[in-house]
């Protein structure tokens, strides 16, 4: 069996996890010019938390009920927490294509455009770990308000329509079609899953550290 084929089936297999497991994926990003890293993402029903494996580090947390998303900084004990905010209409002339095709058995091509421009594209598993994909389509919709934010107070030879298709007005789109086996953006961004586990639930990992403020991000 080769690697690709055993890879899905342990994670088509995973789906049979009980609720009092958190479902621990791996994958390696990129950013264009510097080395790849590992991500980590743990899920259960209540929480997400995305970090660099390290139990002690730094991690960002989003609070599935509460819809709110938390970044801890241990270094400078801060945790800084986004709420969903409003997000202004869509231009009328905006009209992202999401084209989506087969792939190896088990698996979608997909590639999200705007204006003939590709924003993403990737390979997606619509049976693996559905929760996780969910819950990942949840943290961006949570930052989906601030990343307009951050959009429109760039330069405007820094505002890409892909910008605002990717984490704002079509952040889920892709997530959509299931959990992201390999990513690629246009600013050269990539991501490749590497694993996926099914520990116990450890609650101490979803917590924010003891006596460290909450502060909300700027609005």
């Amino acid at each position: 069996m080769t690697r690709p084929a055993w890879l899905l089936c342990a994670l088509l297999c995973a789906g049979a996890a009980q609720a009092a497991d958190m479902a621990v994926l791996r994958f390696v990003d990129q950013d264009p010019g510097d080395p790849p890293y590992l991500t980590r993402v743990l899920v259960t029903p209540a929480f997400l938390r995305m970090d660099d494996g390290q139990d002690d580090g730094d991690f960002v947390l989003l609070d599935r009920r509460a819809r709110k998303v938390i970044n801890v900084m241990r270094g400078s004990r801060l945790a800084m927490v986004f709420s969903p905010g409003k997000l202004p209409a869509k231009p009328a002339n905006w009209k992202p294509r999401l084209s989506v095709g087969a792939g190896a058995p088990g698996t979608r091509r997909f590639r999200l455009s705007v204006g003939g421009v590709v924003c993403s594209e990737g390979v997606a598993a619509p049976r693996a770990v559905p929760d996780a994909a969910r819950a990942l389509a949840e943290f961006k919709a949570v930052l989906a308000a601030s990343q307009y934010r951050v959009w429109q107070d760039s330069p405007r030879a820094m505002q890409h329509d892909c910008d605002l298709a990717n984490q704002v007005w079509e952040s889920g789109a892709t997530l959509g079609l299931g959990l992201p086996l390999e990513e690629r953006e246009f600013t050269g961004r990539s991501r490749r899953f590497e694993s996926e586990a099914t520990e116990p639930v450890r609650p101490e990992l979803f917590r924010i550290p003891e006596g460290m403020p909450e502060i909300a991000a700027p609005s």
